[in-house]
């Protein structure tokens, strides 16, 4: 009976949070609140209180609620309770689990922006959307993000850019290490995959040298509890709760060890289908003719070895990457130096944190040529999005800066909204005073296909678009995208003319990797933007550059290797 008792009082406080949120009479919610409390704290039997008629002597227990318990009891279900959850976003309810977000809070974030899940209120709290909310403010949202980081620790799958900043705090701290031989990060990290489950390391060195290793490892400051540990491999689960391992191999098996547990899976299958077509036997301990092995010092060796180019590793997906390595077509991929300017970043202007000038100094001191400004439009009020008017008194302050400004320069840019018809935020006499128009959806999720879809190409129709903005609006771990065809609107861009974003933000990474191939295929350029909204978030083009990598991207591929003329030229050739 306890566990029911539990369970009952469980849903009554549910079903005042729900009625809370829905916007119910207060005294009702208080009223479902304290009988949750009440039964909690029964000593006698709630199924003989509620058959003896007694439960209605016990004060804050109503006719209306004894009702509700007693079907609870005799059925396990409350339809009024169902009502609720169906009518409540289930995120929202995930949000009770942040520290510092109760009812009140929660239904401000949905009823003001329209959040629904944990993701999307991150996402907010990153833009600074939660700064100017009445209730809120920036210490509100930072304590949030920080309730967010602790909720994320017991999650099962994780960002690539908090994958990845643990594991190379791990790597670091072991390839200098005494007796390591050789090192690298391996397993979907290595790959670049949008999301991660765990980190995979590994590490070659002599039988005598395996322990000292390991016992550096499971020792490091960052791991919390260590779950395995042996000469070949150990488990530990990090203090952000993503799950490691280290495994150790002789140095002659590295290489095959490497690709083995690089994967994907799909990959390494199709790799051993092709060496048994060839006699050969491939495994993580070598690539084998009969029981002799053919010694391969790297990877490369043993993609020549079976005739192929040596496949990058973001590639190896069974995605086409085997047979244009034996046809020797695999491209020569983009990197992080052929990037000349940082298209897609947020000012003070509308909800970044920095000024112009900041941004612009920041991007040159990182070696780019130039910067894409893209504030916010004024369908966005809620990221303060610029009307008619702040445009023109942003467009004077670049002017200022630039010509302050030495070896660098500031094109004029805007993420404008696409508006649930497909027509733009701005009119055209505006969207000409910009010299590059992102465009982008932030409304008006819950469309067909053939909405979104028909929505986007519309927008892209305008001359004056050069960027479609984050084409699907996907927020990784936080919110599916809207649906949308996606190869009918990459048709439509080679056709127009217009690039597709592939947005940097490790919340976003969209345009999907998946599609970028596509793209590339269509003659479609592609623009690697960061989407920052702080200085910081300039490096998350690292993330973007990982999947164009993914995607099959060369650097002829992305608008971002253009100089700033050139890119003023692309944009101009639409134009009327």
């Amino acid at each position: 009976m306890e566990m029911e008792k539990k369970q009952i009082a469980e849903i009554l406080r549910e079903m005042a949070v729900l009625m809370e949120l829905k916007g119910e009479n207060p005294f009702k919610v208080r009223a479902y609140e304290n009988a949750s409390r009440i039964i909690e704290g029964l000593s006698e039997d709630l199924t003989e209180l509620v058959q003896t008629g007694r439960i209605l002597s016990i004060k804050g227990i109503g006719s209306g609620i004894a009702e509700k318990i007693q079907k609870l009891i005799e059925t396990g279900h409350l339809p009024e309770y169902e009502e609720l959850k169906q009518a409540i976003p289930e995120g929202l309810i995930e949000m009770l689990k942040i520290q510092g977000m109760g009812p009140k809070k929660i239904k401000a974030v949905w009823e003001k922006l329209g959040i629904t899940t944990v993701g999307e209120l991150e996402y907010a709290c990153r833009e600074n959307r939660l700064v100017d909310l009445p209730g809120f403010g920036r210490k509100t949202q930072e304590k949030i993000l920080q309730g967010i980081e602790m909720l994320k620790k017991f999650k099962e799958r994780h960002l690539i850019s908090e994958a990845l900043a643990e594991a190379e705090i791990l790597y670091e701290a072991i390839r200098d290490f005494p007796g390591v031989i050789r090192s690298q990060i391996a397993g979907s990290l290595r790959r670049w995959k949008e999301t991660i489950k765990d980190i995979d390391i590994l590490v070659s060195a002599e039988d005598k040298d395996r322990m000292a290793i390991m016992n550096h490892f499971t020792a490091l400051p960052t791991v919390e509890t260590v779950t395995a540990k042996g000469e070949t491999k150990s488990s530990v689960v990090l203090k952000s709760g993503i799950n490691a391992d280290l495994r150790i191999v002789s140095d002659a098996q590295f290489p095959y060890a490497l690709h083995h547990f690089t994967g994907s899976k799909e990959h390494n299958i199709a790799m051993r289908e092709y060496a048994n077509s060839l006699g050969l036997k491939m495994n993580e301990y070598g690539l084998f003719r009969g029981q002799e092995n053919i010694p391969c010092r790297d990877e490369a060796e043993i993609f020549h070895a079976l005739g192929m180019d040596f496949i990058p590793p973001e590639m190896r997906e069974n995605f086409g990457e085997i047979e244009a390595a034996l046809a020797h077509q695999i491209p020569r991929l983009i990197e992080m130096d052929d990037l000349r300017g940082m298209i897609h970043v947020h000012s003070n202007y509308s909800d970044g944190v920095n000024s112009i000038e900041d941004l612009a100094r920041a991007c040159q001191q990182m070696g780019f040529e130039y910067l894409v400004l893209c504030d916010h439009s004024k369908a966005t009020y809620y990221a303060n999005g610029l009307d008619e008017e702040r445009v023109k008194q942003q467009h004077a302050e670049i002017d200022a800066v630039n010509a302050r400004l030495d070896g660098f320069r500031i094109l004029k840019g805007t993420e404008c909204d696409i508006l649930p018809d497909g027509s733009l935020d701005y009119s055209d006499d505006v969207l000409a005073t910009f010299d590059i128009v992102i465009v982008s959806i932030h409304s008006r999720f819950n469309m067909t296909e053939a909405e979104a879809t028909e929505r986007l190409i519309r927008a892209m129709e305008n001359p004056y678009v050069t960027i479609l903005g984050h084409p699907t609006g996907r927020l990784l771990l936080g919110r599916d995208g809207y649906p949308v065809d996606l190869v009918r609107v990459i048709d439509a861009a080679a056709e127009l003319g217009v690039a597709i974003e592939l947005n940097a933000n490790p919340h976003r990474l969209d345009l999907d990797w998946r599609y970028c191939k596509y793209a590339r295929e269509k003659g479609v350029k592609i623009a690697i933007g960061p989407d920052a909204h702080r200085i910081e978030g300039l490096a998350d083009v690292r993330y973007g550059v990982g999947v164009a990598r993914k995607g099959w991207l060369r650097k002829e591929d992305v608008l971002n290797t253009f100089s700033a003329e050139e890119l003023l030229a692309f944009a101009r050739k639409r134009r009327p």
